[in-house]
């Protein structure tokens, strides 16, 4: 069973199911045939050497919900710290159909044959019954997720603690750790998770297909203001042209925007994942905005910012989550959400109820509606 939600221990040999196939044959089998308990001395030699079954299983052990498994997780992220926040970390998002796999492996492979070793971590939409991912993306990036220099693994986004960037940026400093110097972070689409995603990187794409400003307003503008680039796919062949009205109708509104970042422009360029067109533009583009953000002073804010939302949003729902662990609480909360149903009570009185039941102050917690 996964370790978010079985009770063995990922360290003790929890196989990650989304594992990219690295072999563990180097570590002991315990008895049962499973792998041995690894240290944290052997978990860090094995990031450090870019073991990537080691990689995978580090991921498994930061992702597990097991207080032995977070315990050692986290002495696992002190102990590579030093190792940390050199890649260059670029979130990708868009609109269904917009080609997102497509574009990371064309981009993956053009900057593996430049030299670069390239991670990439996709937040999944996650099974409603298992929690595991649905989509399949090693079969989306056939050819990526079988080269030497590169390493896929899916975040499945369900029931996750601190929500879709907990999971996803403790994989992403272990990825930094194992010597990837480029870490992409795929978002399953235009939602809620975008404003999450940047959270986490350090530049966000928006990619989009062509088609006429209208499109542009049914996305989210809350997305758009956070895109640090946007870039229109599918640039070939009869779309061409309609790529290139579109990236013209997209700068026009952008002009209505506030910057993503203080003295930078948001850029719209086409290409073609398909062939292979415009993916030097694309690079050149976010190694740009990097270099502002690191000469600007910029970069180490933005990152300070991050983690300190992170900080409060953790602790938050571990609060939360304690909270609902108290005895009596799933009980106040079925009766407080009848008496809601029944117009008994209005929800702020009601949350009143729940926290009362569970030992809190309701009248320092939540106000309470006027008379």
């Amino acid at each position: 069973m996964s370790p978010d939600g079985g009770s063995r221990s990922a360290a003790d040999g929890g196989s990650p199911s989304t594992a990219d196939g690295g072999s563990l044959s180097t570590v002991a089998a315990a008895p049962g045939g499973r792998p041995a308990r690894l240290s944290l001395e052997q978990l860090v030699a094995g990031v450090s050497s870019g073991d990537r079954g080691i990689l995978s299983r580090s991921i498994t052990l930061a992702e597990s919900r097991l207080a032995p498994d977070q315990d050692l997780a986290q002495q696992l992220l002190v102990a590579l710290s030093d190792r940390t926040g050199g890649a260059i970390r670029l979130g990708l998002t868009g609109v269904p159909g917009a080609g997102k796999s497509t574009t990371i492996e064309a981009l993956g492979l053009w900057l593996l044959e430049r030299g670069h070793r390239v991670a990439v971590l996709v937040i999944d939409p996650s099974s409603a019954r298992s929690g595991g991912s649905i989509l399949g993306d090693k079969t989306r990036m056939p050819r990526l997720s079988v080269a030497e220099n590169a390493y896929i693994r899916p975040s499945p986004s369900a029931g996750v603690l601190g929500g879709v960037a907990w999971r996803t940026r403790e994989a992403m400093l272990l990825c930094e750790a194992a010597g990837f110097d480029v870490v992409i972070v795929e978002s399953v689409g235009i939602g809620q998770s975008e404003s999450e995603l940047a959270e986490i990187v350090d530049t966000l794409c928006l990619l989009l297909v062509p088609a006429g400003g209208d499109e542009l307003q049914g996305i989210k503008r809350g997305v758009v203001e956070l895109a640090d680039l946007i870039a229109v796919n599918k640039a070939d062949g009869e779309l061409l042209l309609a790529a290139k009205r579109a990236a013209g109708d997209y700068r026009h509104a952008l002009r209505m925007l506030p910057e993503s970042t203080p003295g930078w422009t948001t850029p719209v360029l086409t290409y073609s994942a398909r062939k292979g067109t415009g993916l030097p533009e694309l690079w050149e583009t976010v190694l740009a905005h990097r270099d502002l953000l690191e000469s600007s002073g910029q970069l180490q804010q933005r990152r300070a910012r991050q983690q300190r939302r992170w900080l409060e949003r953790l602790l938050e729902e571990t609060v939360l989550r304690r909270l609902r662990a108290r005895p009596g609480f799933e009980e106040a909360l079925a009766g407080a959400w009848q008496s809601v149903r029944e117009g008994h009570l209005t929800v702020p009185q009601a949350v009143g109820t729940i926290l009362e039941a569970a030992g809190e102050d309701p009248q320092a917690e939540t106000p309470r509606p006027a008379a």
